[in-house]
């Protein structure tokens, strides 16, 4: 029961001498976290009622005119002027 040693460190640099090709594998090195931001947007519709009322306001106007009517009546009158009369008689009244 041989155990294979390989990847070891040392000569130039610290760096790994390989006895062979044939290396044998370590753990793997856990590298500190790289954190990545992705931003996303979401859009959302919300809906608002706005009331409006409207009032209507109605105005009868009435513009009053006065139109003249007009109307006539007529009178006859008959004056007798008789200065004395004739044949004697006074105040005689004829109808024309």
């Amino acid at each position: 029961m041989f155990r294979k040693n390989c990847c070891m460190f040392g000569g130039r640099n610290n760096m790994p001498m390989m006895n062979d090709m044939d290396c044998c594998e370590r753990e793997p090195i856990v590298e500190p976290v790289i954190n990545k931001c992705v931003e996303r947007e979401f859009c959302h519709e919300v809906k608002h009622v706005c009331p409006i009322h409207t009032h209507v306001v109605n105005r009868h106007i009435y513009n009053h005119t006065y139109t003249p009517q007009y109307t006539c009546s007529e009178e006859n009158q008959v004056i007798n002027n008789d200065n004395g009369g004739c044949c004697g008689f006074a105040n005689n009244d004829y109808d024309f």
